[in-house]
């Protein structure tokens, strides 16, 4: 017997990333050698004052439920982080605590979007960007950008995308896939479009914010625009920065009445985020960096030895990123150099005769591109660009 499903999954695919972490498991299983560069994923282990935090809020009994919006301790906690490393003074009623900082994009598209809304994301993206939107009924507007254009989007190009229906703009820098950052004054240049649309709200995804190399420091989009600061919701989370994924804390600031309604949906899905990954996400932000330092230099290194080697290998073009652990290479001309029809194909072939799994561009609204990740060993780095140097030679 079929079970029917609700109409809005025919709009909603399965996170393609997901799909290839999944098939490589499944694959190492079966006892292929495979080198998995599909993962956004930190290889490092959690730092252990974080893990020790954890330990002890164990034997201390926090093993209960929180407050919905997250605890007393991590909201403050939080709220240092913002007025430390990025001069942006929020109150704790601005502040929530999710179960990700997945979920607390999926609650503010809940809490703004509905049908008839738009929302304008710029390509290539990450994956989950156009399905959250389209969940919560309204519909997701591209600005198509490319290697030549830096993978950023232009001025001009926001403005000519505005409509009257406009209601959130989506800014994930550094970027996932394509490693890109936004400068201060090219952030300041966006606002200024935006000071002329005062219905649109902006969501600055900054969960890479410490993985960052890039010649201009990092700059978030309430810092860069103060005056769109009421109508900005910043994004962040401890998942990548300190190598925690598992334990899925991420936080969201912002407009108090945005706050507020994200909070209700969240009372009504997952409740509070887990009570012991939140005693260890006070460790992580209040404690000792170092760590993060350390990660980002070893991220730096294999990002530096990937952009070389893909820019060696034939019909490839890899620009350098600013920051995150991915690479973003052109590859249509290899693409037609094998006679292939597509990134997806291309990826197929990659996986069969290399036995290296990547992601396809066109999973992030860029066809002919691929995703790398380096959040790998040097040494799986180097065997992964042997193996396709020689699949593609063949």
């Amino acid at each position: 017997m079929s079970l029917p499903v609700s109409e809005r999954m025919a709009a909603v695919k399965p996170s393609p990333t997901g799909a290839v972490l999944a098939l490589a498991a499944r694959l190492r299983a079966q006892g292929r050698d495979l080198i998995s560069l599909g993962a956004g994923e930190p290889d490092f282990d959690t730092p252990q004052h974080i893990k020790d935090a954890a330990v002890a809020a164990i034997e201390a009994g926090a093993t209960k439920y929180t407050p919905i919006d997250g605890t007393a301790e991590l909201k403050a906690a939080i709220r240092r982080k913002f007025q430390r490393e990025n001069r942006l003074d929020y109150d704790v009623s601005q502040i929530v605590v999710s179960s990700g900082a997945k979920q607390a994009l999926f609650n503010l598209c809940l809490a703004l979007l509905g049908p008839g809304d738009e929302a304008i994301i710029p390509a290539p993206y990450w994956v989950s960007y156009p399905d959250m939107v389209r969940l919560a009924g309204a519909t997701a507007t591209m600005i198509e950008t490319g290697i030549d254009e830096h993978f950023k989007i232009t001025p001009a190009r926001l403005e000519a995308a505005i409509t009257p229906a406009t209601r959130l703009l989506i800014l994930n820098s550094p970027s996932n896939p394509t490693g890109a950052s936004y400068s201060g004054a090219e952030l300041a240049a966006l606002g200024a479009v935006l000071e002329r649309h005062p219905g649109v709200v902006v969501v600055s995804d900054d969960i890479y914010e410490h993985i960052h190399w890039g010649e201009q420091p990092f700059v978030s989009f309430a810092t860069a625009c103060p005056g769109l600061a009421d109508r900005t919701v910043t994004t962040n989370g401890v998942s990548k920065a300190y190598a925690m994924t598992g334990w899925r804390i991420g936080y969201a600031a912002g407009p108090a009445e945005l706050i507020t309604a994200m909070v209700t949906i969240q009372s009504q899905s997952t409740s509070n985020p887990c009570s012991i990954s939140q005693a260890a996400a006070v460790a992580a932000l209040d404690g000792e960096q170092a760590c993060v330092a350390e990660m980002t230099r070893a991220y730096r290194e294999r990002h530096d030895f990937i952009v070389d080697a893909l820019n060696e290998i034939p019909g490839f073009r890899c620009r350098p990123g600013e920051g995150t652990f991915y690479a973003f290479p052109e590859i249509s001309a290899a693409i037609a150099d094998k006679g292939m029809a597509s990134d997806v194909e291309f990826v197929e072939h990659l996986l069969n005769e290399a036995d290296v799994a990547c992601v396809p561009g066109s999973a992030f609204g860029a066809p002919g591109y691929l995703r790398i990740s380096f959040a790998c060993s040097m040494a799986e780095l180097e065997e992964s660009m042997r193996r396709t140097k020689r699949a593609l030679a063949a």
